[in-house]
């Protein structure tokens, strides 16, 4: 099994593919403002963005992307005007992370990982 495609319910759905954009996601299918699909620069993912009538839940979800060099990834998004709720950081789980949010407060983390996002030293056989 893959994971192929997440969908991001919104009332901001413009707003929402824009800041996607600005992440490196190439837009594919332009139904705005109702519906667009992006796909990663790497890998076969797709990120879906639709209008949502109205919002009735809390999000409780993160959306991690991975990238080559963080820390020039991140400060080429700043330079864009987005704005981070945590630099860079290295962490105990040997994966360097920085998160922000999207516009509509969805937790988005940009991380390097590398061999270790699939087999860390720990890793279970």
């Amino acid at each position: 099994m893959n994971l192929n495609q997440v969908t991001v319910y919104t009332q901001r759905p413009v707003e929402t593919v824009e800041f996607f954009e600005k992440l490196g996601l190439k837009r594919i299918v332009d139904s705005l403002p109702r519906y667009a699909r992006l796909e990663c620069p790497d890998g076969e993912a797709t990120l879906s963005v639709q209008v949502a009538d109205q919002v009735t839940a809390t999000n409780n979800i993160v959306l991690y992307f991975e990238c080559d060099d963080l820390d020039e990834e991140v400060a080429r998004l700043k330079s864009l005007g987005l704005s981070f709720t945590e630099d860079p950081t290295d962490r105990d789980w040997l994966w360097r992370q920085a998160y922000l949010l999207d516009p509509n407060g969805n937790k988005i983390c940009l991380f390097r990982a590398g061999e270790n996002r699939k087999n860390p030293p720990w890793r279970v056989n």
